[in-house]
């Protein structure tokens, strides 16, 4: 296809969801150099989408302005004012992006949505009987989108190492820094999916002893964990709170490592291909959130019979022991670090 066309690309949700789409757009419009994009979000992703050409983020206030179903035409009626428009890719096939799906469809543009693939799911994450093999990746049911639009993507598996441009305040916390400089984002949504926390301060203790340089990150609700951190370990810094969005990606990007749970922070570092050692405990790769371009060997899980029980990481474990996460040793995450920055 070699005639000019602009997509109208959909997809909401937690931050690391968004940022899976990243490395995807960026093949997309490599590929297809007649093809310009208009990214619809959460107006706080919008930093993920910086510096990337013929790519127009539009940020929706979902939870403000464009809220609830009047929200939603109100939101259409900005969206169809977009000139250009040939087609709407719909990245999340949830309720409100099935709204806006319908509507554009109405108006007679072609639609294509996302394959979930919730039945696959559902068997991998069942009680009995699981069905425990690697599904489709995010990334390429987010690409199969493309390709039934007309847009095929040769989905390369591999990011490149990139650092941003630093400002003054990551300059301040980069200089004179010799030693290693780790990522540690040590919280989860869900308590499934977060190491506990004594196991944790005793992974930070280790490296901290190896003078690295440790970056904590986490939201503002963490912010006393953290500090109480700094303060015990040299060479620990509290992050939380501390940075604007777009500061911390570019901060991300000079780390030579993360450590991170089944969450966003796994996805941002993947998108500056800095190595991340990741630790699973309800949820698992297979359910293809796995960080792009990440060595699988890198995910640190326990093998037991009940894993994964869980897509996303919220639901109670069952068995009320919570081994997922109890079983797996602090040195094995530590013996990780090593392998990767010696």
């Amino acid at each position: 296809m070699n005639t000019p066309a602009h997509l109208l690309v959909m997809r909401f949700s937690a931050m690391g969801d968004v940022a899976m789409t990243v490395p995807v757009i960026k093949q997309l419009l490599q590929q297809h150099p007649q093809l310009t994009i208009t990214f619809v979000s959460d107006v706080k992703f919008s930093a993920l989408f910086d510096d990337i050409p013929r790519l127009t983020f539009f940020g929706a206030d979902i939870h403000g302005k464009y809220n609830g179903f009047a929200g939603l035409i109100k939101l259409f009626n900005q969206l169809k004012q977009i000139e250009n428009i040939t087609a709407v890719a719909d990245l999340h096939d949830v309720l409100r992006s099935k709204v806006l799906s319908f509507l554009f469809k109405a108006s007679g543009k072609k639609v294509k949505v996302i394959d979930k693939g919730r039945e696959e799911k559902k068997e991998l994450t069942r009680k009995h009987d699981k069905i425990l093999k690697p599904l489709r990746t995010s990334f390429q049911r987010y690409a199969d989108v493309f390709n039934a639009l007309g847009y095929p993507v040769n989905l390369s598996n591999k990011q490149e190492r990139i650092k941003l441009g630093v400002n003054n305040s990551i300059e301040a916390l980069l200089t004179n820094r010799h030693q290693t400089k780790i990522g540690v984002a040590p919280f989860g949504k869900h308590k499934e999916k977060t190491y506990p926390i004594e196991e944790m301060e005793k992974v930070i203790a280790a490296l901290s002893a190896c003078n690295h340089t440790i970056f904590l990150f986490g939201g503002s609700n963490e912010r006393l964990q953290f500090e109480a951190w700094q303060k015990v370990y040299p060479n620990v810094i509290n992050m939380a709170g501390r940075l604007s969005f777009k500061e911390e990606l570019i901060l991300i990007s000079h780390l030579d490592l993360m450590i991170s749970m089944d969450s966003g922070n796994m996805h941002l570092a993947s998108l500056y291909g800095v190595p991340v050692v990741s630790i699973w405990g309800a949820t698992h790769p297979f359910a293809g959130f796995y960080g792009f371009g990440q060595n699988p060997s890198n995910a640190v899980q326990a093998d037991l019979y009940c894993r994964p029980c869980s897509v996303f990481g919220n639901k109670t474990c069952y068995r009320g022991d919570w081994a997922c996460m109890n079983l797996i040793a602090p040195q094995r995450i530590i013996n990780k670090v090593d392998d990767i920055i010696k």
